[in-house]
C-alpha cells in the first residue's frame, strides 16, 4: 500500500500557496516536502502540523492506494 499526497498539492493550488509557503506555515523541512513529493511516508506529527496549518483533516491531504 502506498501513500498519495496529490490531494495536498491540489489543496495548495486552491489556496494559492507554494510548497515553500507550506514549509513556513507548518514549520516542516524541505526534506519532508521532498519525501512527500516522492510518495514516501512521513510521520503523523508532520501530517498533524500540515493539517493544523491548512485547517483541514488528514483525509483532505492524503490517501492510501492499493498496489
Amino acid at each position: 500500500m502506498t501513500v498519495s499526497y496529490k490531494k495536498l498539492w491540489k489543496l495548495l493550488i486552491d489556496k494559492d500557496m507554494k510548497k515553500k509557503d507550506l514549509e513556513t506555515a507548518a514549520n516542516i523541512s524541505n526534506y519532508t516536502i521532498t519525501k512527500m513529493n516522492r510518495g514516501e511516508n512521513v510521520t503523523v506529527e508532520v501530517i498533524g502540523k500540515i493539517c493544523k496549518a491548512l485547517n483541514c483533516t488528514a483525509d483532505d491531504i492524503m490517501e492510501f492506494i492499493d498496489e
